[in-house]
């Protein structure tokens, strides 16, 4: 026998969240980046998410430190990746309003999207 539960704005909530964290990671992940375009970068990501259904506001930063490391020395740039990711975002659907991150995480050696906030408004 089967039960339906109703799916709430909450749970939508955190879909959409989901879904906008894991879109940003896999479409900018591999980007060409270096020193000189970081900041580009950043807000191309920011303004591309932004436009997104529900986004309220974007924060996006890209480890400098990181980047520096990882740029080749006969090109000058590296890829992007997760780890070098640190995203905050701000959705609201309806009156649920959801805070939700990507940090890399040291101690897991991952990138990790997680929700840090769930609020209704």
């Amino acid at each position: 026998m089967s039960i339906m539960n109703s799916i709430t704005e909450r749970d939508n909530a955190l879909f959409e969240a989901g879904i906008k964290l894991g879109a940003l990671y896999h479409q900018f992940s591999g980007s060409p980046v270096n020193m000189r375009t970081i900041d580009s970068l950043e807000k191309a990501i920011s303004d591309s998410i932004s436009v997104q259904p529900y986004v309220e506001s974007i924060e996006v930063s890209i480890d400098r430190e990181m980047v520096s490391y990882r740029l080749n020395s006969e090109f000058g740039y590296c890829e992007l990746e997760g780890r070098m990711l640190n995203v905050t975002l701000y959705m609201k659907y309806k009156d649920t309003m959801v805070k939700a991150s990507l940090k890399y995480d040291k101690h897991l050696d991952y990138p990790l999207m997680k929700i840090e906030e769930i609020s209704n408004i």
